[in-house]
């Protein structure tokens, strides 16, 4: 059974509202939707969550899929608060630097993540991860109102970091 770091209290001040960190895979994918799910909640996003989950789901698969499970590393998920944007980085030391949109036949089995991406979020971009490798954030706009501050959550008791099973 794998592990999945969570990062449930970020810095007073910090625009990162929360992070994961999972193994690269195929079990992390629901993990971190249901993670994800649980971390955003409290601070009510006027977004649909829904399609956050569906974005974050596809972007975990390809960071699995075509990540380099040889290295060492870890498939890292966190989420901003941007302006009155939700912004998601999903993070693979093994994904190749160039990240591209395709476009797959009617009768190809894979090949629609990120037109999913590009169709559900505001704006996406990839590029080098400040952890290596390759990151891929997308962008949901009016996640929030622009004068409303984003709520703090309730803080869990105990450490501000938990490893979850």
């Amino acid at each position: 059974m794998t592990d999945v770091v969570i990062d449930r209290c970020p810095c007073e001040g910090s625009p990162r509202l929360g992070s994961m960190t999972l193994e690269p895979l195929p079990e992390s994918v629901p993990r971190a939707r249901r993670w994800f799910r649980k971390l955003i909640t409290p601070y009510r996003p006027s977004c649909s969550v829904d399609d956050c989950v569906l974005l974050i789901s596809e972007l975990v698969t390809n960071a699995i899929l075509h990540g380099r499970c040889d290295e060492e590393g870890a498939v890292r998920v966190e989420w901003f608060r941007s302006g009155s944007s939700l912004r998601v980085e999903v993070h693979n030391p093994g994904l190749p630097a160039r990240v591209r949109l395709r476009q797959p036949d009617a009768d190809d089995a894979h090949g629609r993540g990120l037109l999913l991406v590009d169709a559900l979020a505001s704006s996406w971009q990839s590029g080098p991860s400040r952890f290596g490798g390759t990151a891929v954030c997308f962008e949901l706009a009016d996640a929030w109102p622009a004068t409303r501050a984003v709520p703090a959550p309730t803080a869990p008791a105990g450490s501000s970091a938990a490893r979850t099973p």
